[in-house]
């Protein structure tokens, strides 16, 4: 039985890009700037998928929106202009957006990331056309808030029952719940099968490339 959405949104990080290690350098280098202690590489990944100033709540608890605000500005410079390690794509990524997209499903992104860093690494994969809308966390509120998910459904006319939400964390997966849509999970990111599980997503893909099967099946 073909699976009937219509809508299918996209996490980025860990889900359509491996950008884990940028992420993590990022963030190094951006205490190392503010002369802090760094967390463990383990901490900071798990805060990979939320909004930034959420994620600072996460790694110091605490902190204050002076603190947050210029760490932000840190990170993003290290992001956006001065740090080389490599984000790809995950194979076949490409491959399975313009195959659903030929297929004429509509495709969104809801990110973590802020605007900034979502049109840069839009504008150098070429994917930007693909997707018809996107949201970040620093335009409405963050994972796992619904308010990404539903604004996407409200911009493209899309109901909850033909939505799809996939990603590799529990923060994507608990957004979809919260938003009455329905979810799949990716087991190659940042959070352990055994945690994503805990949300009951539809499934479970070794490889993005196994998407448009999986809903064909």
């Amino acid at each position: 039985m073909t699976r009937n959405f219509k809508l299918l949104v996209f996490d980025w990080d860990g889900t359509l890009m491996d950008s884990e290690a940028r992420i993590v350098s990022c963030v190094r280098a951006a205490t190392r700037d503010m002369a802090i202690e760094t967390p463990p590489d383990e901490q900071i990944r798990n805060i990979i998928g939320l909004g930034l100033k959420e994620a600072l709540e996460m790694l110091f608890p605490g902190s204050s929106e002076p603190f947050k605000e210029r760490f932000i500005d840190c990170y993003r410079h290290y992001f956006l202009n001065e740090d080389s390690t490599p984000s790809l794509l995950f194979p076949r990524a490409m491959e399975v957006l313009n195959r659903l997209a030929e297929q004429e499903y509509l495709l969104a992104v809801a990110t973590g990331k802020g605007r900034p860093g979502l049109n840069k690494v839009l504008d150098e994969t070429g994917l930007g056309p693909l997707f018809h809308a996107t949201r970040c966390a620093d335009e409405t509120f963050s994972k796992p808030h619904p308010e990404m998910l539903l604004q996407i459904m409200d911009e493209l006319g899309v109901e909850p029952a033909d939505t799809l939400m996939i990603g590799d964390t529990e923060y994507d997966l608990q957004m979809a719940i919260n938003a009455g849509t329905q979810g799949l999970a990716v087991s190659y990111g940042v959070h352990t099968v055994d945690r994503l599980n805990r949300f009951n997503p539809l499934g479970c893909l070794d490889d993005i490339g196994e998407l448009a099967d999986w809903l064909n099946q």
